[in-house]
C-alpha cells in the first residue's frame, strides 16, 4: 500500500478546491484568554457534512475506475466518514451504501440518508459495523472503501494541513483528534514534506485508547471497547496504513477522559461559539490539559467535526444534578 507524500496532497488540493473553499483558520480571544495560549482554530466543522472526512471522500471517489463506478461503493462509519463518501457518491452518480454501528447517531445516520446512502446497523460499534462490511466483500462485488487503509483519502485529508501552513507557516504544534488516523497522517505527511519542525499531537479517548497503547508500548494492541460519546474516535484497533506513518511521524499523543471530552465541548460553545462533536472538541481540551507544555507556542487545534446529536449535547449541557 503505497505512503502518500506532499506530491499526493498537492494533486488532492486540485480536485478538492473544485468543490471546497478553505476553511478558516481562527483566533479567538476569548479562547487564548480562558487558555492563556495562542491558538489558532481549523474549523473542518465549516465543511458542507459538518466534518473534515469531506475532503478524502472527494479525492478518493473522483478516483475510482470506470468499473468500480458501475459496481458501486460501500463503506463503515460511525458518520462522518460515512457521508464524506455519501456526498461524493451522489454528485457523481455512484450507489453508496454504509453500515453503522447499532444505536448510532440518529442526526448521521439522518444526513447519509438524505445524501442518497443507503445505511445498514449492524454491531455493536464501529470495529464491528467494519467487520460486517469486510465479510460482506467476499460475496459481493462492490468497491469497499476502508476508512483509514486508503491513500487516497489520506491525500485529500491532508489539505486541510496545507491550508493550515499556508495561512500560518511559523505553527509550532498542531493538535488533532485520533479516530482511524487519517486526519493525523495527513498533518504528519504535509509538516514533513514541507521540512515545518512543527509538532504534531494526537488525541484520543481514555475509554478508546488502542492507538495510544499500541504507540506508546512495543506492539501493536486492540482493545475490548470503545466506551465514548465521542464516536468519531471511537475505534477500537489500529490500522495498518495509518499507524505506521504514525508510528514514524506523531510527536506525541494525549488520552482524555469523558468528562474533559465533554469539557472540550462547552468550551468550544462558550468561547468559539462552535458547535463541536466530541472528537471535535478534543483538540482543545487537549490543549487545556497540556496548557504548561503550550505556553508561548503557536497551537493550531483543529476542529475536526461538529455532528453531534441533540440528546448528547443537551446531556452535556445540562446543569450539574
Amino acid at each position: 500500500m503505497p505512503i502518500p507524500t506532499l506530491t499526493d496532497v498537492v494533486e488532492a488540493r486540485a480536485r478538492v478546491r473544485q468543490r471546497l473553499p478553505p476553511t478558516p483558520l481562527l483566533r479567538h480571544p476569548l479562547l487564548n484568554a480562558e487558555t492563556g495560549l495562542d491558538i489558532r482554530v481549523k474549523h473542518e466543522n465549516h465543511n458542507p457534512t459538518g466534518a473534515f472526512k469531506i475532503r478524502g471522500g472527494i479525492n478518493l471517489i473522483a478516483g475510482l475506475s470506470p468499473e468500480e463506478r458501475r459496481r458501486g461503493v460501500v463503506t463503515a462509519s460511525t458518520g462522518n466518514h460515512g457521508q464524506s463518501i455519501a456526498l461524493a457518491c451522489r454528485d457523481e452518480g455512484i450507489a453508496c451504501t454504509v453500515v453503522v454501528p447499532a444505536g448510532n447517531n440518529p442526526e448521521k445516520n439522518a444526513a447519509m440518508r438524505a445524501l442518497g446512502a443507503e445505511v445498514l446497523e449492524h454491531g455493536r460499534d464501529f470495529d464491528e459495523a467494519r467487520e460486517h462490511v469486510e465479510a460482506l466483500q467476499r460475496a459481493q462485488p462492490r468497491r469497499y472503501v476502508h476508512s483509514a487503509n486508503e491513500p487516497l483519502l489520506i491525500a485529500g485529508v491532508g489539505t486541510y494541513a496545507l491550508e493550515i501552513f499556508e495561512a500560518q507557516p511559523e505553527t509550532d504544534v498542531i493538535i488533532v483528534p485520533i479516530g482511524g488516523g487519517s486526519g493525523a497522517c495527513g498533518c504528519a505527511v504535509v509538516r514533513s514534506g514541507l521540512g515545518s519542525r512543527a509538532r504534531i499531537v494526537g488525541v484520543q479517548a481514555a475509554r478508546a485508547d488502542a492507538f495510544a497503547r499500541s504507540w506508546l508500548g512495543r506492539c501493536r494492541i486492540a482493545g475490548d471497547a470503545a466506551d465514548t460519546f465521542a464516536e468519531g474516535i471511537a475505534t477500537r484497533v489500529t490500522f495498518d496504513l495509518t499507524f505506521g506513518i504514525l508510528r514514524r511521524e506523531l510527536d506525541a499523543v494525549v488520552t482524555l477522559g469523558e468528562a474533559e471530552l465533554q469539557d472540550g465541548v462547552r468550551l468550544a460553545l462558550r468561547a468559539t461559539h462552535n458547535l463541536a462533536e466530541g472528537a471535535g472538541a478534543a483538540s482543545l481540551a487537549a490543549a487545556v490539559k497540556l496548557r504548561d507544555t503550550l505556553a508561548g507556542k503557536r497551537v493550531v487545534c483543529v476542529m475536526s467535526g461538529g455532528n453531534i446529536d441533540t440528546a448528547t449535547l443537551r446531556r452535556i449541557l445540562a446543569p450539574p444534578a
